[in-house]
Formats: C-alpha cells, structure tokens, sequence
C-alpha cells in the first residue's frame, strides 16, 4: 500500500491521468492493446471450455437426430428444432464473448515511480499498489491468481468460461446462464414427450436408432440437462441479485462493507446491460465488430492478450 497522511484516495480508477493511462502496459502502447484478443492460457479452464461446448453439441445431437427428425409431426418438428438450436446458438455465443471479452483488467506494471508522479496526487489522498501484478489497484478489484491480473469488479473466476466474470463481460456471463438454463429445460421438456410417446407407441418407431440406444442417450441427455439447469439457474439468480445489490460475490463472500456509493437495482441492470431495456440486452452479438477481426485478419492474425 502506497499512501500518504489522510484519507484513501477514492475511486482511482475516474482519477484523470490514470482514465488516460487505462490501458498502460510497461511493454505495449494502447494502440496495441487494442488489437489483442483477451484468452486465458489455462490448462484446466480450457478443457472446461471445450467440455461446455461438447455438452451443448451432445444435447444438439439427442434432441434433433434422436428425437425431432424422425418424429411424424412436421411442425413440431420444426417449430422445436429451430427453436433448441437458436437457444444453442446465443448461448455458445454467450460462451465465447465472456471467454474472449477482458473482464476489466487493471493494466499490468503501471505502478511506476514515474507514473505516480505523473498522478500529481495531492496531500491526504492515498492509492493502492497490487504487489502481485505491480499495478495500481482501484477500488473493487481484487487480484486474480490465474488469469495473474488485477480484475475491475471482479466477481469471480469461472472455469468453465476460462476467464474472469467482471466488469466489461459480466453481461455476457448472465446471458450464459440464462441461455444454458432455458436449452436445459427444453431439452428435459422433450426428453419427457419422448418418452411418453415411446412408450405409447412401439419403440422401433418411435427413434431411428435401436431402443436400448434410444434410452441411453436420452437418459444422459435428463442427467446433463437436470445438472445444468440446476447449476445454471442458481448462478442466473445469483449474478442478478448482485447486479442489483450492487455488490460482487467476492465482496458479499468477504463481507466487505461498502465504501463507494451503491447504485439503485434498476441503476445496477443499466450500467452492466447498457441502457435503457430493450432486445439489445439479451443479444450477445451487441457490440461484436466484425470488421475489426477483418482488419486483424488482413494483419497476420490476432495477438493474444493475457
């Protein structure tokens, strides 16, 4: 801790010169920062994440291959298939813009005798140094020891999306688990059709697949989604209590009492959703800029931030 006699130096983050330096790397201009995609090269949260995926194109396969293709209903077909794969769609892309997004990472090394002067602090006003990643430290970041960074609002570090759930990518974390939860109870919807038509029926019709085949993907295909939706339901509520309380699971597990003026519930969903309510706010594709990765494409392919 670096300080001076008085009182702390509060919300750093807003102070001028360091709104200027957000991006300040000992080794790299904010221009370059810019052009980097932000991935986390963690062995055990890579796995988990193609796990996730793996998962999400299993329970793909049991609904459409096992259950809706060779259903002699069109329509339900259809109106089904269509809508389990577009519930599949957002939700891996959900995955991978809170997997690729910087979750707020204070920049790495900017806590340097020349940028301290640089703050032109004045007397009384104190800030804080992480002595892990050598970094001046806002209020409400807390260090991550795998992504080996001090995060913004940091709720907590989630494998299965290899990264930090913070500041910048709290959003497309809650559309995660929003997405994962509604194909989990949709999945268990039409497991439960499936198995009340199979048994009315004769099972040869019923699956183009042979009947002991039939059960064991499906009985696999209620294990996953049973486990999924219960997991993915929690954290759903979970994350949209903390929006609302303003407070971070990391700071409601430590108990910490609240030094920065919290905001209105209503406040707390604008502020991670962007704005006033509207579709925007469940389309993980809002904000994704294509021609960007056009433009880093065209210039040998994206560096990797971490």
């Amino acid at each position: 801790t670096m300080q001076s006699s008085g009182h702390r130096f509060r919300d750093v983050e807003h102070h001028p010169l360091l709104a200027e330096n957000d991006s300040y790397d000992s080794s790299s201009s904010e221009a370059d920062m810019a052009e980097r995609v932000w991935f986390i090269r963690d062995g055990c949260g890579m796995v988990c994440a193609i796990m996730t995926w793996l998962l999400v194109v299993y329970a793909d396969f049991v609904v459409t291959f096992v259950m809706l293709l060779p259903s002699k209903d069109f329509w339900y077909s259809v109106i089904n298939g269509v809508l389990f794969n577009s519930l599949a769609v957002l939700a891996l892309s959900s995955h991978l813009r809170t997997m690729l997004t910087d979750p707020g990472a204070v920049p790495k090394g900017n806590a340097t005798k020349e940028y301290m002067d640089n703050l032109q602090l004045k007397p009384g006003e104190v800030i804080y140094k992480c002595p892990k990643c050598c970094s001046i430290k806002p209020e409400r970041a807390h260090h991550c020891s795998i992504c080996k960074r001090c995060i913004r609002k940091m709720d907590h570090h989630c494998p299965w999306v290899n990264n930090c759930v913070g500041e910048k990518n709290q959003r497309f974390f809650v559309l995660f688990t929003m997405y994962i939860a509604l194909i989990s109870a949709h999945a268990l919807i039409l497991c439960g059709f499936q198995f009340f038509s199979c048994v009315r029926g004769q099972w040869t019709e019923c699956s183009d697949f042979s009947p002991p085949v039939t059960v064991i993907l499906m009985i696999f295909l209620c294990l996953e989604g049973f486990l999924f939706l219960t997991f993915t339901a929690v954290m759903f509520g979970t994350q949209i209590h903390s929006i609302c309380n303003d407070e971070t699971e990391i700071e409601r597990l430590k108990s910490e009492k609240p030094t920065w003026e919290r905001r209105l519930r209503w406040e707390g969903m604008k502020s991670v959703f962007g704005g006033q309510p509207s579709l925007l706010w469940i389309n993980p594709f809002a904000g994704f800029r294509i021609r960007r990765l056009l433009l880093r494409a065209k210039k040998g392919g994206p560096e990797f931030s971490v």
